[in-house]
């Protein structure tokens, strides 16, 4: 299994907003080989912004990869730029293999 995860730092005040764009745009995930689930985190409060993650699980690093190379993922990132005074900076990715899982 493989996690790919963006790190998002949102200006303090624009909390709602960013949930708001999360929450009601189209993901075209479900259609996607390898795709498993998606969370979006809300993370630690700092004195200029709030601290957000993306987390998504996938089969394999090339299932995420192959993704990125989609049509899906154009269409899903379309307007991802469109509201960057929301940030404080530019997101940032980081990916994980799974080496251990430890289930209920």
């Amino acid at each position: 299994m493989y996690i790919a995860m963006n790190r998002f730092q949102v200006r303090k005040g624009y909390e709602e907003e960013f949930e708001r764009v999360w929450k009601s745009r189209d993901t075209y995930l479900s259609a996607v080989p390898g795709f498993r689930e998606f969370h979006l985190l809300r993370g630690p409060e700092h004195e200029e912004y709030t601290l957000y993650s993306s987390h998504s699980l996938w089969d394999s690093r090339e299932a995420f990869e192959a993704w990125t190379r989609s049509e899906a993922f154009r269409k899903a990132h379309a307007s991802a730029g469109g509201s960057r005074e929301m940030y404080l900076d530019r997101p940032h990715f980081e990916g994980f293999e799974v080496i251990q899982r430890v289930g209920a």
